[in-house]
């Protein structure tokens, strides 16, 4: 049987670590990416088209998109809604980086056997810890796993584990290398929050220069400017950082409006009564959505979760939802085709009158309000077809 290996992503944006992962992997690659939404809360700085081209031109064979109440998600239930898309694929190997050495697959294993122990563990313990820190007593309890609080990929690598258990795949983790937290552009591998701060930085000094000139200024002079981070992107690929951007600055106001006037905060996912008065209050006084995150998150309250809930509450995600049965397709490769070809009956690959996915289609609208020269997401959108496998 072919090696399958299953990625699950974000590129948020695609960097050279990215290009280094894939360069780590032997057979067929599927990428499981996040759409316009990001896990942490935030929307994505390019959409899911342009991150899609740029993962199939450094090595994806098939880009496949998670719907948003996957995307959202705390690193549990992300990494399950993924690892189910990547499995009903036919994958053998899931593949991910990670700052520990650790055999994933023993964590796998452990799990299988002793899954609702550990779930029973995790439901003992003090309500007033956050669900992050259950989850990693309960992993230090079971496993002996210590944790430093600087190994963002090493936990969510163990909700990978933990999806995986009983399925037979194979877990390969590629070893981070370089200083991928880091908000500085040192040498060698830049985090992508280093490149999104930078490209935000670029877009305000071409705002500036447009105000004092009166004139545009095009996707040629951008990237003339792009000159401090093509050290840290893919060659093939930096032409594709010139593409429109967003962040959370062009729908904070859009939240605001929302929070102020939904007299029902509660009806969304995951917010309850005490989080609604919270963010009731905290609105009122909060300049931008990052003092807005500052005002309302405490210690049961991570920042990630609020920041997830503030999303939710744009994006209107109901408390009951069902996700969708097909998978929808944003890309692939020759070798790609083959496995659509394998996986016909599951797969959708144009969007017509009916959305794909009601809640996924409704995000992605919203999304579009964040930058005019954003097009459209869905409706008659065909996957992008790679010539380079």
């Amino acid at each position: 049987m072919n090696k399958i290996t299953g990625i699950i992503a974000e590129f948020n944006p695609f960097h050279k670590g990215h290009e280094y992962l894939l360069n780590q992997i032997e057979g067929i690659k599927i990428v499981a990416m996040s759409g316009n939404w990001m896990q942490r809360g935030e929307p994505a700085i390019f959409d899911k088209w342009t991150r899609a081209q740029m993962a199939l031109a450094c090595g994806a064979d098939l880009v496949v998109e998670l719907p948003v109440t996957v995307s959202v998600q705390a690193a549990d239930f992300f990494a399950s809604g993924a690892v189910a898309i990547l499995k009903n694929l036919g994958i053998t190997d899931l593949a991910f980086g990670s700052e520990s050495a650790i055999d994933y697959n023993e964590i796998a294993d452990i799990y299988e056997k002793r899954g609702e122990e550990m779930e029973s563990y995790i439901q003992s313990l003090a309500d007033q810890l956050s669900y992050p820190e259950k989850t990693q007593k309960m992993w230090q309890h079971f496993t002996g796993i210590e944790f430093d609080g600087n190994t963002p990929n090493h936990v969510l690598a163990l909700a990978y584990a933990k999806a995986a258990a009983g399925k037979q795949i194979n877990l390969q983790a590629i070893k981070r290398v370089g200083k991928f937290h880091s908000l500085e552009l040192t040498e060698g591998f830049a985090s992508a929050t280093a490149l999104r701060q930078e490209l935000f930085s670029l877009t305000e000094r071409q705002n500036l220069l447009t105000e004092q000139t009166n004139q545009s200024v095009s996707n040629k002079s951008m990237l003339t400017d792009l000159s401090a981070i093509k050290n840290h992107v893919p060659s093939a690929i930096l032409a594709a950082y010139a593409s429109p951007k967003t962040n959370w600055a062009a729908y904070f106001p859009l939240l605001q409006y929302k929070i102020r006037v939904d007299e029902h905060l509660e009806n969304i996912f995951q917010v309850n009564q005490e989080l609604s008065v919270r963010l009731k209050k905290a609105v009122k006084f909060a300049k931008n959505f990052d003092e807005l995150v500052e005002q309302v998150y405490t210690k049961r309250y991570t920042k990630a979760r609020v920041r997830r809930l503030l999303t939710y509450i744009l994006l209107n995600t109901p408390k009951q939802f069902d996700l969708p049965e097909q998978i929808h397709v944003l890309g692939f490769s020759k070798t790609g085709q083959e496995i659509l070809a394998q996986n016909r009956g599951k797969i959708i690959s144009k969007i017509g009158q009916n959305p794909w996915d009601n809640l996924t289609q409704k995000a992605d609208e919203i999304y579009q309000l964040g930058n005019v020269q954003f097009e459209e997401q869905n409706f008659g959108r065909k996957p992008i077809r790679s010539s380079i496998r």
